[in-house]
C-alpha cells in the first residue's frame, strides 16, 4: 500500500512541476562552453536535443575530447523573468577522440542549473557522469556559457 501512495504522489508532484511551465515554445542555443557541449541545441517545450564538440578533463592538465549528442528535460522555472532559470537532466551519447576515449562509446548523465543572466545570455552549473566500457566511472563538473533565441 505504501509503494502505491508513494507512486500517486510522484505523480501528483511530476504533473505540478510541468503545469508550473513559464517556458517558450522554441529555443535555439549557441553553445560557446562545454556544456552541453561546444555546438547547438534545440528546445521545444521542455525536451531539448544538442550536439556538438565535449572537452573535458578527468585528470588535471589532460583534456579528453568527445562528440556529443543528446537530450534534456528541463523543469522547475524559477524567477520572474520572461525567459526563467531551470533546472535540467538529460542524457547523451559520446564518441571518444583522444586519450583513452579514442574510437570508444560513452554515456553521459547529467543535471544541473541554467541562470538567465540576460536576455539570451546564460550560464550552467552542474555535474556529468561518464561510463564507457574498459573505463571508470567518472564524475565531473560541467559548467557551460550559451546564447539562447526564444521563438513561438
Amino acid at each position: 500500500m505504501q509503494k502505491i501512495i508513494t507512486t500517486i504522489m510522484f505523480m501528483l508532484l511530476m504533473g505540478n512541476i510541468n503545469a508550473q511551465s513559464r517556458f517558450s515554445k522554441n529555443e535555439l542555443s549557441i553553445n560557446g562552453f562545454r556544456n552541453p557541449s561546444i555546438g547547438a541545441e534545440f528546445r521545444h517545450d521542455q525536451i531539448s536535443v544538442h550536439a556538438g564538440y565535449y572537452p573535458t578533463a578527468f585528470k588535471a592538465g589532460e583534456n579528453t575530447n568527445f562528440v556529443k549528442i543528446g537530450f534534456t528535460t528541463w523543469f522547475l522555472p524559477v524567477g520572474n523573468k520572461e525567459n526563467p532559470s531551470s533546472f535540467y537532466a538529460g542524457s547523451s551519447y559520446l564518441r571518444g577522440l583522444s586519450r583513452d576515449y579514442k574510437g570508444k562509446n560513452a554515456l553521459g548523465t547529467e543535471i544541473g542549473f541554467r541562470w538567465m543572466v540576460y536576455r539570451g545570455l546564460n550560464l550552467r552549473i552542474g555535474a556529468i557522469t561518464v561510463t564507457a566500457k574498459g573505463q571508470s566511472f567518472k564524475i565531473n563538473p560541467a559548467p557551460g556559457v550559451s546564447y539562447s533565441f526564444f521563438f513561438k
